[in-house]
């Protein structure tokens, strides 16, 4: 199967543990025997964020995975250099393993990892520290966790062309002002916010780039997506990794 290798260790001299994800069986961990000298069977293929093709059997006693072979398909370069965008990326990853997404889901996630990594190895990319957020959305969109934001949950409304809308963290939905009740957790969203959010679900993230917020807009996406992701994942990002909250 195609996967991306998200991270790796040693347990011997010569022997790797490797965690990727898999476009068919998702998130998947096995031994990758004399894996950090093998060309053979690996030809110096195995480090983080490469794509690869890989084979996988159970070992003998079906404790555990075995890494037969690989072959690299795709390996990033600015990714290598550029610290700033390896932490972006190091940051989605972190959230994808939190996720824990399941086998029947996982071509989705597989897309978006590759997409994201994709639009972070693009040499005009603007540096945006939006697009770990957008990630998160997007995957707990592509997961069915995120609700629609086109309409009202309250009276059915559309919310395109509203000046601002409420997004109700407790219910996990958008409302128009007048269906805002007394006492309602709400955060305050215009219509750019609204609009970027509709199109990061929409679009892949190699077109993400051409979305340019304004820092208030920014502010804004990022304040509802940090907020559903604590609220109703559980998941806060603390010290370098996501904990359950």
């Amino acid at each position: 199967d195609e996967a991306i290798v998200l991270r790796l260790g040693k347990f011997r001299e010569t022997d790797l543990w490797v965690r990727f994800l898999s476009r068919e069986k998702g998130m998947v961990t096995a031994f990758a025997f004399g894996g950090s000298k093998s060309r053979r069977r690996f030809t110096g293929c195995l480090d983080v964020f490469n794509v690869i093709s890989v084979s996988v059997a159970s070992s003998r006693d079906g404790r555990f995975l075995n890494m037969r072979e690989a072959t690299l398909l795709e390996g990033p370069e600015r990714l290598r250099r550029d610290w700033q965008r390896q932490g972006m990326a190091a940051n989605c990853v972190r959230f994808l393993e939190a996720m824990d997404v399941p086998p029947d889901n996982a071509g989705a996630a597989f897309e978006l990892m590759r997409g994201t990594m994709h639009l972070l190895e693009q040499e005009g990319a603007a540096l945006t520290p939006l697009t770990p957020m957008l990630f998160r959305f997007r995957l707990a969109a592509d997961q069915g966790y995120v609700p629609d934001l086109a309409s009202c949950a309250r009276c059915g409304r559309p919310l395109s062309g509203l000046p601002q809308v409420n997004f109700v963290v407790g219910e996990g939905a958008a409302c128009c002002p007048e269906c805002r009740r007394y006492g309602d957790m709400s955060l305050s969203l215009g219509q750019e916010a609204l609009d970027v959010l509709a199109k990061v679900k929409e679009y892949s993230p190699e077109a993400w780039e051409s979305l340019s917020p304004s820092p208030e807009s920014a502010r804004q996406a990022s304040r509802l997506i940090d907020a559903f992701v604590r609220y109703h994942l559980g998941l806060e990002w603390i010290n370098g990794r996501f904990k359950a909250v």
